[in-house]
């Protein structure tokens, strides 16, 4: 399981990287947040199966929690740009 766990930090890691270099980034950010609910899924099956104990779960769900609002507010802002464009393209053509 922990190898499990490490893996799935690993592709957060490398989906971070690879949306910041991205020009179309919601697809790559959609993967990330779908990477974030799985490893939150395992940290939950690990506290299940009493492999954390309940403070190492609490902190790894507080961390986990922080991620998503991070990863919430990046794929908001992603769109808002997106739309903005989309404006702005439709404004040129005009």
């Amino acid at each position: 399981m922990s190898a499990d766990i490490r893996g799935s930090m690993y592709r957060l890691l490398k989906l971070v990287i690879t949306v910041d270099r991205r020009h179309y980034k919601l697809t790559t950010m959609t993967e990330l947040d779908i990477e974030l609910d799985f490893l939150r899924e395992l940290v939950r099956f690990s506290h299940e199966e009493k492999m954390l104990s309940f403070r190492q779960y609490q902190v790894w769900s507080g961390h986990l929690a922080e991620l998503g609002r991070m990863v919430g507010g990046w794929i908001k802002w992603a769109k808002e740009k997106a739309a903005a464009e989309a404006e702005k393209k439709k404004g040129v053509k005009r």
